[in-house]
């Protein structure tokens, strides 16, 4: 039920022969304030064609317009103000959350469509870093939105499992590394090799020599970099798994930059072909001047290729494998140029589903002020932030909760939920600053705010003794702290539209945090337990909250603890 567009319609009836149905609808506007109505319609646009003041249009319309979804018409000057009949539509509404209940506010926009999301990217022989946190949990947010729009997304984990790192890393193995450390604790001591290998190069220039050979006998096929390089991926895999099992995250493939190894060829060939490739420097490139780009950099004087050759075998690779709908690359506004560079080469090659490609900007997670790096050490890890997380939910829950069952499994749904949720509360654009504390907060604009007041709700059906509800006749409410929580509910699917449409996740988590803030102003202040005639509605208004909050956060990628 979408109650604009029938108050649109009854507009229209009056209208017809002077606007059109869409323009009325995109001229409704919701009233700052509650006590203004529910839905505004401005007459303005309508002074010229009929040539009267908008005041006076307003003051005629306004006793026109009819339908049984108005209790009441108000004209304040040009504003015609519509208050909608709350028992209708709370009716209408709680009985449709209460049928479609984890589907509802599903949309039939992507017809089914591919969408592959170049998403999380961690390097091999690296820990997963607070700085992997926002491409993994907003790419599988986005995953979640698509699928809730009839698409079909395809996680793809674009390892970076290549490059001349690597050379160095096998070189810093084999002068000061172990088998068994390194089998012992694989990423840590990589990254302490890794670390090592540039604080020594400071000193030592000739290391940088030794690391690049090393890189050319593993691009050669050499046995043993072959051995050692395949080595470090499958451990650096083993402890990423462990990561996104508790982020709760799958995903569809790991072809990484060594996948593309076989397929640059056939990229540099095809840009021959076209004769786009011209020579500078020794380098190939191909100039984007009229794209107001800089040279889209393909091969380097020594014959290596680069990013740009590599994802555009890939993005060739996803057009022919997954003939895709829109392809998503989830990754920090600092490479928004590349992108634009990758679509532009696309397009002089002559592939008009470039325009299907879309570059997912976000911004930085920093650490007192200061971006993270990995060269330097100055590292936070990913695993260890999400284990603070849930010591710290599990110390909150012993205080309040002591005797909850499943302690631990709860602490950690909160835990790694709190994280999760606070990345993707902030506008993905938004650097922001990762105070752990603040995160897990039981108050405030919090995923556990959420998890809590969601089992809050739930608490109320168990003691109601109500496992599921019906729709039915009686669901009508007219105070006002139900009609709050009804007009989210309402506004879910269109919600959910905004998310998909701005590649928003931000849209979700503070419809979460507004659905759960309206709930609790609707529970303090309505005794929903009490004998009353109202009470059946007051339960499946309850019941129709438990689902919304339980797929906001689904959504999201966080879990929803029944009992805290």
């Amino acid at each position: 039920m979408d109650y604009r567009q029938l108050i649109a319609e009854a507009i229209h009836t009056e209208l017809q022969d002077h606007l059109e149905l869409n323009e009325i609808n995109l001229l409704l506007e919701k009233p700052k304030h509650a006590e203004h109505g529910d839905i505004a319609f401005p007459t303005f646009q309508l002074a010229k064609l009929l040539r009267q003041n908008p005041a006076q249009i307003a003051s005629e319309l306004g006793d026109k317009v009819t339908s049984p979804l108005i209790s009441k018409t108000e004209v304040v000057g040009p504003y015609i103000n519509f208050y909608l009949n709350k028992e209708s539509v709370s009716q209408a509404v709680i009985n449709e959350v209460i049928v479609d209940k984890g589907n509802y506010g599903n949309l039939s926009i992507g017809n089914g469509g591919n969408v592959p999301i170049d998403m999380s990217s961690p390097n091999i022989a690296k820990p997963m870093s607070m700085g992997h946190l926002r491409s993994t949990v907003i790419g599988n947010a986005l995953s979640n939105i698509l699928e809730k729009v009839d698409f079909s997304p395809i996680r793809i984990n674009h390892l970076g499992d290549w490059g001349t790192q690597f050379g160095k890393l096998i070189t810093a193995y084999k002068k000061w590394g172990s088998e068994e450390v390194v089998k012992a604790e694989p990423i840590k001591e990589l990254l302490r090799l890794y670390v090592k290998f540039h604080d020594e190069a400071e000193n030592d220039p000739e290391l940088e020599d030794e690391g690049r050979a090393w890189f050319r006998r593993l691009e050669e096929g050499n046995e043993e970099a072959v051995a050692i390089w395949k080595w470090f991926r499958e451990e650096s895999l083993k402890e990423f798994e462990n990561v996104y099992k508790r982020l709760n995250i799958a995903f569809d493939s790991y072809n990484g930059e060594a996948f593309y190894n076989d397929k640059m060829a056939t990229v540099v060939d095809l840009l021959d072909e076209h004769k786009l490739l011209t020579v500078d420097q020794g380098a190939h490139i191909v100039n984007l001047d009229k794209y107001d780009l800089n040279p889209a950099l393909i091969r380097k004087s020594d014959g290596a290729t680069l990013y740009m050759t590599r994802d555009l075998a890939a993005a060739l690779y996803r057009r022919d494998n997954y003939d895709f709908s829109q392809s998503l690359y989830v990754v920090g506004q600092e490479q928004a140029n590349h992108f634009k560079q990758l679509k532009a080469v696309l397009k002089e090659l002559g592939f008009d589903w470039s325009d299907d490609i879309h570059h997912i900007p976000f911004g930085l997670i920093t650490k007192d002020g200061k971006k993270l790096s990995t060269r330097k050490g100055k590292v936070v890890l990913l695993e260890e932030v999400l284990n603070e997380a849930t010591a710290l939910a599990l110390q909150q829950i012993e205080e309040k909760n002591p005797d909850l069952p499943n302690k631990e499994r709860v602490a950690e749904q909160v835990g790694v939920g709190a994280v999760v949720f606070h990345d993707l509360k902030n506008d993905r654009l938004n650097n922001f600053d990762f105070t752990i504390e603040e995160v897990v907060q039981f108050e405030g604009e919090t995923g556990p705010y959420v998890q809590y007041t969601r089992a809050r709700a739930m608490s109320i059906m168990r003691k109601a003794g109500i496992h599921g509800v019906s729709p039915s006749e009686q669901h009508a409410l007219s105070d006002e702290y139900s009609w709050e929580v009804v007009k989210l509910l309402h506004d879910y699917p269109k919600t959910i539209k905004r998310a998909y449409e701005n590649y928003e996740p931000s849209i979700i988590a503070k419809h979460a945090i507004q659905l759960a803030q309206a709930f609790n102003r609707f529970y303090a202040n309505v005794r929903v337990l009490d004998e009353h005639p109202e009470k059946e509605a007051r339960l499946a208004l309850v019941f129709a909250i438990t689902e919304v909050l339980k797929e906001d956060l689904r959504i999201l990628g966080v879990q929803t603890p029944d009992e805290m």
